[in-house]
């Protein structure tokens, strides 16, 4: 395994809003955040499939980092205790075939059995985890609205950006937490945001 040791900070939004795991399951009013954004932020599907499924393109995946995290936290949603230690952090842009960043996510795996499930690390993890038939529940823990100047850059969009975290269940054990930010281009296929 070729991975660095905490050299790469990752890309949290600075919060002007945020919800937790009962405003997930609740929703939220249409006047804050459209239906269609809510399927995609607060559903249980994979939104590596949902973008492709959007865009009509193959989603794909750009791995920017995966390091070992010293932090017992990492900065990372509080739900990170629930993965197993030692914590591996990996950090991607989700982007369509043609090069459309359209999401950017770190994840947090127990470093010593991500190999076991990201057997190849350029695949999306959806992707990856399908081949293995891996049975997952995403439980969806939080949701984000807010600025990043690193994102703005990144996609080529002016923020505020939407976003979420999840833990993913497997066997009745966390498998990983994942922290995902959504691209404004995506109102290209899912409208307006409010």
């Amino acid at each position: 395994m070729n991975i660095t040791v905490e050299t790469y900070p990752w890309h949290r939004l600075n919060v002007i809003w945020q919800g937790d795991s009962e405003t997930v399951k609740g929703g939220l009013p249409h006047h804050r955040l459209a239906p269609t954004w809510q399927i995609l932020l607060l559903g249980d599907g994979s939104p590596t499939r949902h973008l492709q499924l959007l865009t009509g393109e193959k989603t794909e995946v750009d791995v920017i980092d995966m390091s070992l995290v010293d932090d017992d936290d990492d900065g990372a949603p509080p739900q990170i205790a629930a993965v197993e230690q030692p914590h591996l952090r990996r950090q991607v842009w989700l982007r369509t075939a043609g090069g459309q960043r359209l999401a950017y996510a770190a994840s947090w795996w127990n470093a010593e059995r991500v190999d076991q499930y990201l057997q190849n690390r350029s695949l999306p993890i959806w992707e990856s985890l399908s081949r293995l038939h891996t049975e997952l529940y995403r439980d969806v823990q939080g949701i984000y609205y807010g600025d990043s100047p690193v994102l703005e850059a990144a996609f080529g969009e002016k923020g505020p950006f939407w976003g979420r975290h999840y833990l993913f269940w497997h066997d009745r054990q966390p498998l990983t937490l994942i922290y995902e930010v959504f691209s404004p281009y995506l109102q290209k296929y899912l409208g307006k945001m409010v």
